[in-house]
């Protein structure tokens, strides 16, 4: 006799996330390898957060402060939100966790865009909840369409702004409207995990919308500009009322200490996260002039990647780049089966990508058959 499972979790695809260096290099004895697979800094951390991370190595053997003072402390003072407002996750990816494991009950719905980020489907399906989809416009959340589908049984709205793997964006005005049009009783998250890369004028800061829309949660990630990927640490933002419940649900400790004091050291280096912007927006530009160039089309970003739209399978152009050793994204399970979702690296990591899509997109172009 074998135990029974919870059948929400049988619904759910496990995530995929970049192959990893070490993988490839096992796999095709490949050394010389270039990842713009996950959205990460290419960078390098700054000096300050090594520093931070040494520091703390002296206190390993204890466990870290449950509650991140030092560091809610100095979101608290940045972004001008209480620190009974704020919720640390183990990335971002846990606070959008903790909300559906604070809100959903069986059967409740959560609506989302078409090729949303995939973090958001399975914090509905692995906390019982339904997932209801919009459908997208150009690629991007369409508002209209998402109101569409709020129902009696609606709990939660899903955003990522501006939307991985897509990188389109709502602007001030499409957000402000949403928000009008949203019912009392439904709760409104809205993920800016690449907030600090977008630099487009209309873009808004969700946050200053909180007293607007109580039922409103924003979350944010040092996964990204920052360039603590491997720390795994996050934060939401919310009425403190929620975020009550939000600690309550949370995994004591879910936060470690190096992750904590980097994430504080981080959020004062101003001048890393600045450089890291404007090499990003620079390099960005770049390869949409290549791709321009190239004749490969692409769906416009605001963030630190580019989903190229190709005329084959984007895993079969993915798997001939492997061998090139350039490893990027194809995204299929959003949706995209003829897409490639490529990081944005350092200006050397660039051009050994364009050169490896060029040849590879002229290499299976040779194979067609002609006629």
């Amino acid at each position: 006799m074998s135990g029974s499972f919870n059948p929400a979790v049988g619904r759910i695809t496990p995530y995929q996330g970049g192959k990893p260096i070490g993988e490839l290099a096992r796999e095709l004895g490949i050394t010389d390898i270039v990842k713009l697979a996950s959205n990460e800094n290419p960078r390098g951390p700054g000096e300050t957060v090594i520093e931070a991370i040494e520091a703390s190595s002296r206190e390993l053997t204890r466990y870290p402060d449950g509650n991140g003072f030092e560091l809610k402390s100095a979101l608290s003072e940045r972004l001008g939100v209480a620190i009974d407002q704020i919720t640390l996750g183990a990335g971002s990816n846990e606070v959008i966790d903790l909300l559906a494991r604070a809100v959903l009950t069986p059967g409740d719905e959560v609506v989302v865009s078409e090729h949303t980020f995939i973090a958001h489907v399975l914090a509905v399906y692995a906390n019982g909840g339904e997932l209801v989809t919009a459908k997208a416009s150009n690629y991007g959340a369409d508002p209209r369409a998402m109101l569409a589908a709020i129902t009696p049984r609606t709990r939660i709205v899903m955003l990522a702004n501006p939307n991985n793997p897509t990188g389109t964006y709502w602007s001030a005005e499409t957000l402000d409207e949403f928000i009008d049009g949203l019912p009392d009783d439904v709760w409104l998250l809205i993920d800016e995990a690449y907030f600090e890369y977008v630099s487009m004028a209309d873009y808004p800061n969700a946050m200053t919308r909180l007293k607007r829309c109580p039922n409103l949660i924003v979350t944010r990630t040092f996964s990204k500009i920052h360039g603590l990927a491997s720390l795994r640490i996050g934060y939401g933002v919310c009425s403190a009322e929620l975020a009550d419940r939000l600690n309550r649900a949370r995994l004591p400790f879910n936060t470690n200490s190096f992750a904590q004091a980097a994430a504080v050291a981080a959020l004062a280096d101003e001048d890393y996260a600045a450089d890291s912007r404007e090499l990003n927006n620079a390099e960005l530009g770049r390869v949409k002039h290549a791709f321009k160039h190239m004749a490969v089309d692409f769906i416009p970003s605001v963030g630190n990647f580019l989903t190229a739209l190709l005329p084959y399978e984007g895993v079969q152009v993915y798997q001939r780049m492997l061998h090139k050793g350039v490893i990027v994204r194809p995204v299929a399970e959003y949706g995209l089966p003829n897409a490639l979702r490529i990081s944005i690296g350092l200006p050397e990591e660039n051009t050994r990508c364009l050169d490896a899509l060029k040849e590879v997109l002229a290499d299976m172009s040779a194979e067609q058959p002609s006629g």
